[in-house]
């Protein structure tokens, strides 16, 4: 039997106006009264009707959150961060995957506005025109998290992806490596993009041009980054230093180097780009930019948090601070 406040207010012998400021935490009610309204939930099992209340109030204190991919140790932590703030804040969260598929993507931005939840944080590759246009006619606020918007229109948090790949690139140059390879993304999106663009800025600083046979294009895989060092190992030119776009291809990338017999980094040196879990739990330790992936999906959240209050939002793209962190795939300089 469902139990409902009229329930509750006849039990206790109260209005349901009472049993509704009990439920909602207003401080006009008498102690006494108070506590026997609360007894009487107690013993009643009452549960108050999330969706009634948000009727009523405009409000459904639920936030849609849609990643990539949920299995991703990259998109856990960033998510991780959301539901921490979230809970800060008395949301909850609906937590869909859209595998990157722009398809699926604007299908679960409408699933989440049917559902009416409060707002929006949004992590995917590519931003579209569609995309934009979803976001810019939602009823709701919308925030990107490591999620790049070309148009700079959408509230979004992310690091200087261009200037780390360029300092990453730059530390195995400074290394002694003339022109280090680079495991880039097929996937052309703006921070893939960014991370390309780094790392020739990098290699135009010295050289002429990048040399496109030591670029090799992955799916952020494992063993997309195991196929690369083979390719690479193959090569007459084979590189002494590689960069690469992601944790998890590097793990790849260090592996497949080690499948031919090289060690690394006295054969190899190997850099990677996220600073996951991954990076400490591969032997060597990886040397990585540090994007802080927890603290991405925190400050996304809390933006969030100031558009559905209306409060005062100082800026509209957060740029956070990233870092190097060097172990033991590098050599010490």
């Amino acid at each position: 039997m469902n139990i409902t406040i009229y329930d509750v207010a006849r039990e206790a012998n109260v209005s349901m106006a009472t049993v509704s400021r009990v439920v909602n935490g207003n401080p006009n009610v008498k102690p006494a009264t108070r506590k026997k309204v609360q007894n009487t939930i107690k013993e009643l099992g009452y549960r108050p009707n999330a969706v009634a209340r948000g009727l009523a109030s405009k409000k459904t204190t639920t936030v849609g959150v849609i990643i990539p991919d949920i299995s991703s140790i990259f998109f856990s932590e960033l998510a991780r961060g959301i539901d921490d703030i979230a809970n800060m804040y008395k949301y909850n969260i609906i937590l869909s995957n859209s595998d990157q598929n722009v398809d699926k993507e604007i299908q679960l931005i409408n699933t989440m506005l049917e559902k009416q939840v409060d707002g929006i944080v949004f992590m995917g590759g590519k931003i579209t025109e569609e995309h934009v246009e979803q976001f810019k006619t939602a009823p709701v606020p919308v925030a990107l998290a490591a999620t790049v918007d070309p148009t700079e229109t959408v509230p979004s948090v992310n690091i200087d992806y261009e200037k780390a790949a360029y300092e990453a690139t730059k530390f195995l140059m400074e290394n002694g490596h003339d022109h280090p390879a680079f495991v880039s993304a097929v996937e052309e999106t703006p921070i893939n993009e960014l991370k390309y663009k780094g790392y020739e800025r990098a290699i135009v600083d010295t050289k002429e041009q990048v040399d496109s046979s030591l670029v090799i294009k992955g799916d952020y895989t494992y063993d997309s980054g195991i196929e690369a060092a083979e390719q690479f190992i193959e090569m007459d030119n084979k590189p002494t230093a590689i960069f690469v776009a992601s944790d998890e291809m590097a793990l790849g990338v260090i592996h497949g180097i080690q499948d031919k017999g090289l060690r690394v980094p006295e054969d190899i040196e190997v850099f990677g780009f996220d600073n996951t879990r991954l990076a400490t739990m591969v032997r060597p330790t990886l040397s990585t930019i540090v994007q802080p992936m927890y603290d991405i999906g925190a400050v996304a959240m809390r933006l969030l948090t100031k558009y559905m209050n209306k409060e005062e939002v100082e800026e509209l793209n957060v740029i956070l601070p990233h870092q190097i962190i060097e172990r033991n795939s590098t050599k010490s300089k």
